[in-house]
């Protein structure tokens, strides 16, 4: 996920590229490398290079219901503007944009890197409770079986009596 941008921060603004991304993207942790598929355009501005990206991956979950280990997909579309470290026509630093620690950098060799992009908004997407599918059962709460696989015999446990209060206050539309 690595494009080299020198020719593209030559040219005026408002020069597109477009590029294909298959590649590994690194997430660290149990995560390690996914794969990631999709597109990129490229857009020279003012000041650097506008991308607008729309790639897929999956990464690996832990269902929040019944623990079982799944991959989630993740579909990510993105835009972001980079910003060359190193002037393209004279090869001397410039200055970094301001705040310096949120803004995406394209390095001294002119090469603007999607990696850090893509795991940032990876990350983000990932649901709170990641679900191994909508219809989970979960775990049953006494004997722990995994409802997806076994039905167990427990019985359900009545709803606790402190609630009673609640149901005199709201009466079920079905009563």
């Amino acid at each position: 996920m690595q494009f080299n941008v020198a020719q593209l921060l030559k040219e005026p603004t408002g020069s597109t590229r477009e590029h294909i991304v298959e590649a590994a993207a690194t997430f660290g942790g149990p995560a390690g490398e996914q794969v990631v598929r999709g597109r990129a355009k490229l857009t020279r501005t003012q000041y650097g290079v506008w991308v607008h990206a729309v790639v897929e991956t999956s990464f690996p979950c832990t269902c929040s219901r019944c623990l079982a280990d799944f991959r989630q997909s993740l579909s990510l579309e993105f835009d972001e503007e980079y910003y060359p470290t190193i002037d393209i026509r004279t090869g001397l630093p410039l200055p970094l944009p301001k705040p310096e620690e949120e803004a995406f950098l394209i390095d001294a060799h002119h090469i603007l890197d999607l990696g850090e992009a893509v795991r940032q908004y990876t990350i983000m997407s990932l649901p709170m409770k990641p679900l191994c599918r909508p219809e989970c059962g979960g775990v049953c709460p006494q004997c722990g079986a995994n409802r997806n696989q076994v039905r167990c015999s427990c019985q359900e446990q009545g709803v606790n009596p402190r609630w009673n209060v609640f149901r005199q206050l709201f009466p079920s539309p079905n009563a």
